[in-house]
């Protein structure tokens, strides 16, 4: 996303803190003004809609002024702090030292290089340390990695011209590339003179409303008052995660028409082949990835439950892999991590997943490409408590299913009773893009997977 960029050396501007991030929640100054500051030292913590991210210094100064108090919103753009006596233009560049050029790196599939050295993308997501990861920048260069440096000797492009689109105008790989590309590099902005202030203005702006008090004020403008007691409890604002959960879910039931169907699975043979997989590998395997190796399969025969609502050009897009979201509780919050092409994995690669996403949640070092881009969705509420649910779909996707929890049912089979596992399915559609009976069709196919066929689901469903 771009945004501005202040012509003050003294102004540092509130970048991208992931992508299509337009705001941040501030959680806590980790300097105070007057305070010295260098390159790449954190300044901020911040919290967006899914991620805590520390927040540095682009370059040494002294800080001036910070913009904010713990708990506000500040939105990308704006200026967040100010340093004291920054120089209004930049010095003349040095000469670069001759060096012997180095191979261009080769990326790798992982999207590191072959050097070892990490593609830089020019945004900060999830939980960052250490600043920048090594940008540096002399008077008059441009702010790049050494990487990045190295990368536009090689192209021939001459870096200290290109215009950065980094954090801070830190000058990225895709940069250098797309200024190679151009057959030249592109001219970096020319100094603008020192910004003068500006006149103050004669209100401040009202700060934005929580969503409880918007929502108390329309009721009460709708003749409808709702009383508010504000006394003997606790206050827990509207911000950060809690906020975008409270806006989504509400999204989700304004948009999309809910409704459920449910079910048990008899999984008493599912856990004899759970039990001969976790003697085999070594590893703890859950009922979870079975659920999600079945679904995989199911919404293989039954495509209208793996699909996306497009409103805003009424169209239903109907996907051919499976990005399978598992709905996650934390401490911070309810977060949807993604585990992409899921339908082309067996059931232990899933497990291993699920685990090492559980694990990225919990800490906030999950990578926000991790938390964004589902076609369909898993809520586990039987890790908790609770046989049944009616799930909330997360939208745009079109269906989602919880599991509940597993629990020793008397059956009756063939006309013989007897006692056997049962797990508790809850699938909820929208019901504008699913009709009924192809929502109880395929869970009917989940159920018979889990019942039947456990084998099937230690291959992956994608042929």
């Amino acid at each position: 996303m771009a945004h501005a960029k202040s012509t003050d050396p003294n102004v540092f501007i509130l970048p991208d803190l992931g992508e299509g991030v337009h705001e941040a929640e501030l959680i806590s100054w980790k300097v105070k003004p007057g305070e010295t500051v260098e390159e790449h030292q954190v300044v901020a913590e911040m919290e967006t809609d899914k991620a805590l991210v520390e927040v540095p210094s682009p370059r040494d100064g002294v800080i001036k002024e910070l913009f904010g108090n713990v708990g506000d919103i500040l939105n990308v753009g704006e200026p967040a702090w100010t340093y004291e006596g920054a120089t209004t233009s930049a010095p003349e560049p040095k000469p670069a030292p001759a060096s012997k050029p180095a191979p261009a790196p080769e990326p790798s599939s992982n999207g590191a290089s072959s050097n070892g050295e990490r593609e830089d993308a020019g945004t900060v997501v999830g939980t960052m340390s250490g600043g920048l990861g090594g940008v540096s920048a002399e008077g008059g260069k441009a702010l790049a990695t050494p990487a990045v440096r190295r990368l536009a000797r090689d192209l021939g492009v001459e870096i200290d011209t290109v215009a950065g689109s980094g954090i801070a105008g830190r000058v990225t790989e895709r940069d250098v590339r797309a200024a190679a590309d151009s057959g030249g590099s592109r001219p970096a902005p020319a100094p603008a003179p020192a910004v003068q202030p500006s006149p103050p203005a004669e209100a401040p702006p009202a700060p934005s409303k929580s969503l409880a008090t918007t929502v108390a004020r329309e009721n009460v403008a709708a003749g409808s008052p709702v009383p508010i007691d504000r006394n003997n409890g606790s206050i827990v604002p509207f911000r950060g995660v809690r906020r975008t959960i409270a806006n989504r879910l509400r999204q989700s039931i304004d948009t999309a028409v809910h409704f459920s169907v449910m079910d048990d699975a008899d999984v008493t043979k599912l856990d004899a082949e759970r039990k001969k997989l976790e003697a085999a590998s070594g590893e703890k395997v859950s009922y979870l990835p079975f659920v999600v190796s079945a679904l995989c399969r199911a919404v293989k025969k039954h495509p209208a439950l793996n699909a996306l609502a497009d409103d805003a050009s009424e169209e239903i897009i109907v996907k051919n892999v499976v990005h399978m979201g598992i709905a996650a509780d934390t401490e911070h919050g309810l977060t949807v991590p993604v585990i992409p092409d899921a339908d082309a994995m067996g059931v232990l690669q899933i497990a291993r997943e699920i685990s090492d996403l559980a694990r990225a949640t919990r800490d906030r070092t999950i990578p926000r490409e991790r938390l964004m881009g589902s076609t369909i969705t898993i809520s586990n509420v039987g890790s908790y408590a609770g046989k049944y649910a009616t799930p909330v779909i997360n939208y745009p996707e079109v269906a989602i299913l919880a599991a509940g929890r597993v629990f020793e049912g008397v059956v009756a089979d063939n006309g013989a009773i007897k006692v056997s596992k049962l797990l508790p399915l809850s699938m909820t559609c929208d019901h504008r893009c699913v009709d009924g009976a192809e929502a109880a069709r395929c869970l009917a196919t989940v159920v018979d997977l889990l019942k039947n066929h456990p084998d099937q689901l230690l291959t992956p469903a994608r042929g």
